[in-house]
């Protein structure tokens, strides 16, 4: 198996998931889109079915996603000298990136996948919630919040959920909520996550 003809059929297969669907899509458009011979049989040297190429192709994004995550992680500190608004913005704007380069894989699971309930339950434990968790990691690391008594899960949900919201809806629907643009979305998330400084918390009734 060469690494280069496998990681062609994952990625040609993943895209005309997203565009076309699921069931949609044949073996023979893969093998043509990934430069094999339509129908002869290529797909099979390196997967035993389609839905092997697609559990393939979410577990090497979850093991890209673990990467990234650790990778923000272990530098989590590495832009203390900025101010906290622009190290808020950086990661918002890391966020939105996020969302587009896996805008096919999000595609496919809005598409078909309640086909395969496994496989969204690999997607949500494997990429979804360590997101939100490696945000809230991320913000009770910055020194600006050293002591705070908040629920940096929670919190992680709101700003995370903001995040994703805000790309779904743009995708969904070819513009911004109410045409906001990238820019002020960015700088609004910042304000808000600013808001957390030294916040008084008020005892839940």
């Amino acid at each position: 198996m060469t690494t280069s003809t496998r990681d062609r059929i994952v990625t040609e297969s993943l895209r005309l998931f997203a565009d076309r669907g699921y069931a949609a899509t044949s073996v023979a458009e893969i093998e043509a889109a990934a430069g094999l011979s339509p129908g002869a049989g290529g797909l099979y040297r390196h997967f035993r079915s389609k839905e092997e190429v697609l559990s393939s192709a979410i577990r090497e994004h979850i093991e890209r996603t673990r990467r990234q995550i650790s990778d923000v992680l272990t530098q989590s500190t590495a832009f203390e000298e900025r101010p906290l608004e622009t190290r808020l913005r950086m990661t918002c704007q890391a966020g939105l990136a996020k969302m587009r380069e896996e805008q096919d894989l999000i595609r496919v699971l809005f598409r078909d996948l309640d086909q395969f309930p496994n496989l969204v339950a690999e997607m949500r434990e494997g990429i979804v919630n360590p997101l939100y968790d490696g945000i809230a990691t991320w913000l009770a690391a910055q020194p600006e919040f050293e002591g705070s008594d908040e629920d940096w899960p929670a919190v992680a949900s709101i700003l995370g959920g903001a995040v994703v919201n805000y790309w779904l809806a743009n995708e969904a629907m070819y513009e911004p909520p109410t045409r906001i643009d990238e820019k002020r979305f960015v700088e609004s998330w910042a304000r808000l996550g600013l808001g957390l400084v030294h916040l008084e918390r008020t005892p839940a009734t």
